[in-house]
């Protein structure tokens, strides 16, 4: 046990007595202090942790062997503390950057009024494409590009041979890009 620390002021504490839990707090604050700061590198939450270490050490304080150094004892249950206040603070981090990304994603998929109008008009100029276009090739391309059928899928839909389809999705999108580059400001972006 430290020399500083005698039974008595431990067993004081444990009774509840103030001027002796002061007296602890007082003797042990600054390096339980600089050691919660060492590990957690802002002076903030070492006050916390500071602050949690005297709280659960006289919680537990009847759970003390007196013959490991209090010190040690106390220190120990400063670096725990300071140890998951770091665990938690890389896990909100870590968190947070998960949330951000997310965020990014999200605002990403969320187009602005005037790129919704684009869209829109990129859209309807496509579809009046596709509208001069005959059955032949626009119900292959229809099936495929906007219901997102397989090839054999549309053969059996179509009730013809699946190399068949292969030709009319191929011409359609040639038939498809020569009408949309007839249109003024359409770009296939």
């Amino acid at each position: 046990m430290d020399s500083t620390t005698s039974p008595q002021v431990i067993s004081a504490c444990i009774a509840g007595e103030e001027a002796a839990i002061e007296r602890l707090i007082f003797q042990y604050q600054g390096g339980v202090y600089r050691l919660a700061l060492s590990v957690l590198d802002d002076p903030a939450e070492a006050n916390e942790a500071t602050q949690e270490t005297f709280i659960s050490a006289l919680a537990s304080l009847e759970k003390y062997q007196e013959r490991a150094s209090f010190k040690a004892w106390l220190y120990t249950i400063a670096l725990n503390i300071s140890r998951n206040r770091l665990r938690k603070r890389k896990t909100i981090a870590h968190l947070n950057i998960a949330l951000q990304a997310l965020f990014r994603v999200q605002v990403q998929k969320t187009p602005s009024p005037e790129d919704t109008i684009i869209q829109n008009e990129k859209d309807a100029a496509l579809w009046q494409a596709l509208n001069k276009l005959g059955d032949k090739h626009r119900l292959p391309i229809v099936l495929r590009y906007f219901h997102e059928l397989s090839a054999t899928e549309i053969a059996e839909i179509l009730n013809i041979n699946e190399g068949t389809v292969h030709s009319r999705l191929h011409t359609g999108r040639e038939r498809l890009r020569i009408e949309l580059e007839k249109q003024p400001g359409f770009t296939g972006e």
